[in-house]
């Protein structure tokens, strides 16, 4: 999905702590390398001899940041969502340091179907079945009804930065639930959707996951009237909240260069709220 860091030793770096990290936990690489956002995670298919096929994802920091919510996030969801809903079972993790950076490794079960989309901005219709569309409503709704102490949106971050990139007060969260905090097509798979990526749950207003895959999708008007359908909330004062403030932060994203081609439709949609 994204490309290695532009700085060679990084990568060499973080593909000796991936091949450290397989060995230790007893996994044989089987497939190609997979990077992440902005090369801070490298994963890939391996096998365990008691596990089977598996997936492995190493994380790395620096020492001085290896904490906190991104950090902790796929092992806190693992504790309340394994079993419950469509998600990748974490096996075992382990954390490791070297040469000044704390590396997390994370076996997780493999899901042995692509994912919906290779960015987390859709650019075709993937037309998934009726019962796709059940299947995460339903996972959705199960998120929403367990409890966290975890934050993925913050009041401050609204009063602050909507006035910034949407010229308009940032409005009151009334209404707080927990959420997945990035869901898009990139973190779905496509036959049954599994849920993947939870490093960035928490709770966020209500609305928040549909308002996110929603935004993302608006390259392709008829996956996003699929997902107003899904998802009623999004046509209520809570759902509108929520979309005002996952568009606040994709423009902030794109301000650093992530995904500019959503500027413009993003802008349309703030609009079309205000």
């Amino acid at each position: 999905m994204y490309s290695p860091p532009p700085d060679l030793a990084d990568q060499q770096r973080m593909r000796q702590a991936f091949a450290r990290s397989a060995e230790t936990l007893g996994a044989t690489i089987t497939g190609p390398e997979v990077w992440g956002w902005y090369g801070r995670t490298l994963s890939s298919h391996v096998a365990h001899p008691d596990r089977g096929a598996c997936w492995l994802r190493l994380l790395s920091a620096p020492q001085d940041k290896a904490a906190g919510k991104i950090w902790e996030g796929n092992r806190h969801a693992a504790a309340l969502f394994d079993g419950h809903i469509h998600k990748p079972l974490l096996y075992d993790t382990k954390k490791s340091g070297n040469d000044g950076y704390t590396y997390r490794a994370e076996l997780h079960q493999y899901i042995a179907e692509p994912i919906a989309s290779s960015s987390p901005v859709l650019r075709t219709d993937l037309d998934p079945p009726p019962e796709w569309w059940d299947s995460l409503r339903t996972d959705l709704e199960h998120v929403n009804s367990v409890s966290t102490d975890r934050t993925a949106v913050r009041q401050e971050w609204v009063d602050r930065t909507v006035p910034r990139f949407l010229d308009m007060p940032g409005p009151r969260i009334t209404g707080w639930t927990t959420a997945h905090g990035d869901l898009h097509t990139a973190n779905l798979t496509s036959t049954t959707p599994y849920l993947l990526d939870w490093e960035g749950f928490g709770l966020a207003p209500v609305g928040y996951d549909a308002a996110m895959l929603l935004a993302y999708s608006l390259l392709v008007p008829v996956f996003t009237n699929r997902v107003r359908n899904t998802f009623p909330v999004l046509k209520t004062e809570l759902g509108r909240i929520a979309q005002i403030i996952v568009i606040t932060e994709l423009l902030q994203s794109a301000s650093r260069g992530d995904h500019p081609e959503l500027v413009p439709m993003l802008r349309d949609s703030a609009a079309e709220l205000a």
